[in-house]
């Protein structure tokens, strides 16, 4: 998730999604609109003796608003913090943590699959703002109550009052079992202990799926657009990390060598070839993008975009090499088949071509060839060595 970068602790950058922006005035509104409703929950539940009538007038609620809403973010900043510093505790490296409109995120460079680390990691977060309550409810503990409190007492009661008590539901919500929540990731690393990592996240990813519909349902229901847009998130997130594991674990083992389309099969193109004899050749061919090259070196990469960007009347008098690609991403032959579908999402790239170390073309890999891959490995397919390179049982030689 992007977002401006604000600073950064532990070695970890913090940044600020545009979201942020927009949802932080947005609940400090809303605390401020219900300042005397708040204060009316908090003494009766915890006994905290706040004077709503001082903090109800003017534009202190406003003001109140903003700081419990600042204090909010600092509470998930603190949450977020706990999960990135028991990460690195086991040496997962942390991307960032970003604040954004449900709250905070910290991006794993790479997932754990012990079930131990998940679980600790999973639960630091809920652990730290049971603590940051626990902590806040110290000091309204020792601020003086009563009738004769000055403004800037109550006002101190009231925001760690509502930090003491949100801290601790955040944490107690968190711990639901909808995964990719904490408690969700809880959860799949209990199922993991006695499973495949696979198969505990496409379990623990169905229950996250129930409860996403469960939370949309009373999101509805109760006209809490939040609610709706977490269940929403919840349910996409479940569904993206069950595929991602599920992908993971098909082509553990299996590389780019394995998966593409080798040189001695390969359709390329020459740079001076018209782009109407390139259209001509996708349409008999039935490719959408072909390497080119000059002699035996590769030079760029074509694809139909760049052949609809000439105007149909201007294509005898454009040549591939005038709207080829030459910023090329290429993938090296050893490298994970998986890496190579990371690489192609990251830079919007339908195709990859291989390239080995001495910077010889050796062949190309499409998502086409990845997925046709994956289908047969699902279906019980597995790799096997043919003409010096593994393809799958059941398939032809130069299929993949």
């Amino acid at each position: 998730m992007r977002g401006i970068k604000i600073g950064s602790a532990f070695g970890i950058p913090i940044r600020l999604n545009w979201t942020f922006l927009f949802v932080l005035p947005l609940f400090a509104y809303l605390i401020g609109q219900q300042v005397g409703t708040i204060v009316e929950v908090m003494n009766e539940t915890a006994g905290l003796g706040v004077d709503a009538a001082v903090l109800a007038s003017g534009p202190a609620p406003w003001f109140l608003g903003l700081a419990a809403a600042i204090g909010l973010f600092v509470g998930v900043l603190l949450h977020e913090f706990g999960h990135s510093l028991v990460a690195m505790r086991y040496g997962y490296q942390i991307e960032s943590i970003t604040l954004w409109l449900l709250g905070g995120l910290a991006s794993f460079e790479e997932f754990p699959e012990d079930w131990k680390h998940e679980f600790w990691i999973a639960i630091a977060g809920p652990l730290v703002s049971v603590a940051v309550g626990v902590v806040c409810y110290g000091v309204v503990f020792a601020l003086p109550t009563g009738t004769g409190a000055s403004v800037g007492v109550n006002a101190a009661l009231f925001v760690f009052g509502y930090l003491a008590l949100l801290n601790v539901v955040l944490a107690v919500f968190n711990m639901l079992p909808a995964f990719p929540m904490d408690g969700g990731r809880v959860l799949r690393a209990l199922l993991a202990r006695n499973q495949p990592h696979a198969q505990a996240t496409q379990r623990a990813a169905s229950v996250g799926k129930v409860f996403a519909f469960l939370m949309g349902v009373i999101g509805l229901f109760t006209f809490q657009l939040l609610l709706i847009v977490l269940a929403f998130f919840v349910y996409i997130a479940a569904s993206g990390e069950a595929q991602q594991t599920t992908l993971k674990a098909a082509f553990e083992d299996v590389t780019v060598g394995d998966v593409m389309t080798p040189r001695e099969d390969l359709h390329t193109v020459s740079g001076d070839a018209s782009v109407a004899e390139l259209m001509s050749r996708m349409f008999k061919e039935r490719h959408t993008g072909y390497p080119v090259l000059d002699g035996d070196e590769l030079v760029g990469m074509v694809t139909l975009e760049d052949a609809r960007s000439v105007r149909e009347v201007e294509r005898d008098a454009y040549r591939v090499d005038d709207v080829m690609a030459t910023d090329l991403v290429a993938a090296d032959p050893n490298a994970d088949a998986l890496t190579a579908l990371q690489t192609m999402q990251e830079h919007g790239v339908g195709r990859l071509p291989v390239v080995d170390a001495d910077g010889e073309l050796v062949g190309l890999i499409s998502r086409s060839d990845l997925m046709t891959a994956f289908n047969i490995i699902q279906t019980g397919g597995t790799p096997r060595v043919i003409g010096g390179r593994r393809q799958q049982v059941g398939d032809e030689p130069g299929v993949l």
